[in-house]
Formats: C-alpha cells, sequence, structure tokens
C-alpha cells in the first residue's frame, strides 16, 4: 500500500482537523518556550494577560480569583444557619405529611416507619450590625457575619454524596464534564507564569464517622484541554509528586531534558497536529518552574507569629483545613486563579449532638481567619469566598430520637451557604425557608444560579462561556441558571 494512503487511513477526525492549524503549533510553542521569541504585539498581550480567552472579560469584573471551601458531606443548616424556634414546640412530632409532600427520600431513611421532627441541639444568636442568626458552633464566624453573604435558599437535584458534589463542581450528576475550576482556567487563564492556575487542597474532618470519597473527576477538565485540570497539592512528602530532581540529576540536566522532549514533541505535532501535544509540553514546563515556586510557596517560615494566632495553631500543621486555609491565602496572594478546598466528613446520619461540634472546631476559626486576612491585606474586594456543601440535612430524625442524640439525612430541597468579597453583597441573610427548614418559600437560589452568579463576579456571562464537543456548546451552567442580581454590590 502506498504509505501515504495509509497514513491518511490512519488520521483520525481530531488529527485531521487538529493538523490543519499546524501552522500555528510552532508559534504557540515558541511562546511557551521563550515568549519573547514572539515579535507580534497581539501575541504578547495575549502571553502578558494568561492566555485569556478572546471577548473575556465579557463585562467588568468585580473578583480575579476564587476561594471555594467545600464541606464535603454536607453541614445541616438548621443547626448553623437557619435557626427554627418553633422547632422546638415540634420536637418529637410526626413531620407533617404536608411539609413533606412526597419528597423522594435515600435507601437510609426510606423504611422509617416514623419521621420525628428534630430542633437543633445548639443555640442561636443574632451577631453583628446586620442581626444574622448563627449557631454557638460558629463563635470565629460569628464576628464576621457582616463581611457575608448568607444564602438560606440554596437548593439542588442531587440527594446522594456523589453526584451532589458532582453537580455542584461540574453543573451536571454524571461525571465527565469540566469543573468550575477548570472552566475558569480555560476561560480566563493564569496570571501567574510559575503556578497552576487551578490549586486543590483536601483536609480530612474529625468526624467520627467515615467520610464520602473524593475523586480526582471533580477536579478535572473533562473534555477542556487538560492543562486546565486542577493539580492537587499534598499534605506529605513533597507537595507535588516528582516536584524534586532524582539524586544524581542536575538542574541544568533536567533543563536539556526538557529541551530534547520539547523539540521531540514538536517534531511529533507536526505530524499529528494533536493541540494535546502542546498541552504536555506546557505542562512539563509548568512542572519546571514549579520545583521554585512550590517550595516558596508551601514555606511558612516567613509568616509571623499572629497569623496563627489568626488561623489557629493547627494551620502548623500541613493537610489540616487551618493550613490549607492559610494556604488558600498565600496561593491567592501570588495571583492563582481557582482555589478548590474540600474538608470531608459533614455526613451526619448519627450522633450529631456530638460530631457536628468537631467538624465546627476543624473550620469555624481558619474559614473566618481567611476572611479577615483577605480583608487586611485589601484582597477581599477581589477575592470570591464560597462556602457550603452539597446539600442540606432533614429536619426529621434518622434513626432513634433521643433526649441527647440524633441524626439527620440528606435533604435537597433547602440548605445553607455564604459567599464573601469579590463584589457579594455584605452583611446580607438571603432567602426564607418554612418553619420546618424543609421547603423554600422566598427567593430560591439553584446550583447553576450560584454557578451563573459566581462567573458574573469574574466578568463572564455563564451564557457565553461555551465549548463545542461532539457537536454541542457546553457551558458550566448547562442549560439553566440565572444571575442572582440580589446578591451583588
Amino acid at each position: 500500500m502506498d504509505p501515504r494512503h495509509e497514513h491518511y487511513l490512519n488520521i483520525s477526525r481530531r488529527q485531521f482537523f487538529g493538523g490543519c492549524c499546524a501552522g500555528i503549533g510552532m508559534p504557540a510553542l515558541a511562546s511557551l518556550l521563550n515568549p519573547s521569541l514572539l515579535a507580534g504585539a497581539t501575541n504578547k498581550a495575549r502571553i502578558a494577560q494568561g492566555s485569556q480567552l478572546p471577548g473575556l472579560p465579557h463585562h467588568q469584573p468585580t473578583a480575579k480569583r476564587v476561594i471555594y471551601l467545600f464541606q464535603s458531606g454536607a453541614p445541616a443548616q438548621m443547626d448553623l444557619f437557619d435557626y427554627k424556634p418553633a422547632l422546638k414546640t415540634h420536637h418529637g412530632q410526626e413531620l407533617p405529611e404536608s411539609i413533606r409532600d412526597g419528597q423522594r427520600l435515600t435507601g437510609m431513611t426510606s423504611d422509617q416507619e416514623s419521621f420525628p421532627v428534630t430542633s437543633s441541639h445548639f443555640k442561636f444568636k443574632q451577631h453583628g450590625e446586620s442581626g444574622a442568626w448563627v449557631s454557638d458552633l460558629l463563635p470565629h464566624t460569628s464576628k464576621i457575619v457582616d463581611d457575608l453573604c448568607i444564602v438560606r435558599s440554596m437548593h439542588t437535584e442531587a440527594i446522594n454524596h456523589d453526584p451532589g458534589i458532582t453537580f455542584f463542581q461540574t453543573g451536571f450528576q454524571q461525571p465527565g464534564r469540566p469543573c468550575f475550576g477548570s472552566w475558569i482556567s480555560y476561560g480566563l487563564g493564569s496570571e501567574n507564569d510559575d503556578l497552576p492556575g487551578f490549586v486543590v487542597l483536601i483536609s480530612q474532618g474529625s468526624s467520627a464517622r467515615d467520610s464520602q470519597p473524593l475523586f480526582s473527576r471533580l477536579w478535572g477538565s473533562g473534555f477542556l484541554p487538560s492543562d486546565h485540570q486542577g493539580v492537587p497539592f499534598r499534605s506529605q512528602g513533597d507537595p507535588v509528586l516528582f516536584l524534586n530532581d532524582p539524586p544524581g540529576v542536575q538542574p541544568t540536566d533536567r533543563r536539556r531534558m526538557l529541551d530534547s522532549l520539547a523539540q521531540l514533541n514538536a517534531m511529533h505535532h507536526e505530524v499529528k497536529g494533536d493541540p494535546e501535544i502542546l498541552t504536555r509540553i506546557a505542562q512539563y514546563e509548568m512542572a519546571y518552574r514549579m520545583q521554585t515556586s512550590v517550595p516558596d510557596l508551601t514555606d511558612l517560615s516567613d509568616e509571623p507569629p499572629e497569623t496563627f494566632e489568626l488561623y489557629g495553631q493547627d494551620a502548623r500543621i500541613p493537610g489540616t483545613y487551618a493550613a490549607n486555609c492559610l494556604l488558600a491565602r498565600r496561593l491567592a496572594e501570588r495571583d492563582v486563579r481557582f482555589i478548590q478546598l474540600y474538608h470531608r466528613g459533614w455526613d451526619q446520619h448519627e450522633n450529631l449532638p456530638s460530631d457536628l461540634p468537631l467538624q465546627c472546631k476543624d473550620t469555624d476559626q481558619a474559614s473566618a481567619a481567611l476572611i479577615t486576612d483577605l480583608k487586611r491585606l485589601g484582597m477581599l474586594d477581589d477575592t470570591l469566598v464560597i462556602w457550603g456543601g452539597e446539600f442540606g440535612r432533614t429536619v426529621y430524625c434518622q434513626g432513634p430520637l433521643t433526649e441527647t442524640n440524633y441524626g439527620r439525612d440528606h435533604h435537597p430541597r433547602c440548605f445553607s451557604m455564604w459567599m464573601a468579597g469579590g463584589g457579594i453583597k455584605p452583611g446580607l441573610t438571603y432567602g426564607e425557608t418554612d418553619d420546618y427548614s424543609y421547603n423554600i418559600v422566598k427567593d430560591p437560589v439553584h446550583v447553576h444560579d450560584l454557578q451563573a452568579t459566581a462567573l458574573h463576579c469574574l466578568g463572564i456571562d455563564h451564557e457565553k462561556l461555551t465549548y463545542r464537543h461532539q457537536g454541542r456548546d457546553y457551558r458550566l451552567t448547562d442549560v439553566h441558571g440565572n444571575v442572582i442580581h440580589a446578591l451583588l454590590k
């Protein structure tokens, strides 16, 4: 067979279209290895702004970056932010069928014969000039309520953890789509050439119950170019795998190896035209630069004692929530675009009165410290901070209800989250639920609405940030979502 004919038969559709743009491949490669080689003013400007997509931002942004404090497992809203004093009157009584209204239940409570109303074990007080109601489990958060926008009317479509978290992160309950951070990285690029634009930090809570697993696809780029996926930082050993050179390998050796590898990949790209080859070259170069930038980032020796008094002494222990909040501030200072924290252990199906305080002790001081620290540094105005889980908890008890103990099941119909900074209106409590914290009665906010509003703060019209995949234009908010302007300054 004619080798040319064989080549055309073997080439894939992606390779064919990729090959059509191979003419721009070498300039792109040159921009990665040596930006000064590009003489065009347009290309230089594009590199300077971190490969932001043309046309973005769609409007003037109020936020440059996002810190997302995801509380994996779903905090109980009526025990933290959604004060329901009437529950004391109904405590132990059967939840009225008119309130439950045939809601789908999880397999953990669907066979219960009784659904007794369970008031909160904890006390609430109003705080700040805004008068926001906050549980006594959150003494530090209560001091910053005037900087927060507390949304008590969140609702979602998922009733179990994995689809619930996937829905929040990707806008869809099934795996495979790009996550929130990847969309931001794809649209706005990075402002730091020496650190990834999207970083992931994970901490394990003090909960006695086993935590729900977190899968790497939650920070995956899906069908977007792979350089937009999140980079997880580890708490033990090197923060990033293979950060240090093997014994006997000098930095000059590594540099020569990468240069040679880049040339080989460039030759391969000339033939195949696959854009992922350029992505791979870019990732190799980023890894090389991170050998210097990451140790500087994670070295806390330059932090004064006041920092650890603010965040708590756990901030000295790598991998804790407090340490990750402090690291998030340091990443934000270095212009990392999207910083995703996951704190596991909020799934209180049982022993909530003893378990929930442990989770709050893990997170309360550090979350409040992060807001205080960003504000002190003048960074809260352009940093959007989001706190919340994948859904809420039921007002009825899961399992036996006693005077000192109860548990709560998953509840997607209403739950609470808070946001701060980045153009969000401070000192606002938004939305209302019924007396049972079971149904929303005013100003509902859907997951897609939250995503659309966060994108709006970053200067992005959520309907316009799209990516064509398999013949369809996809976006983070799927075909839904509205910006909630009442949450904005």
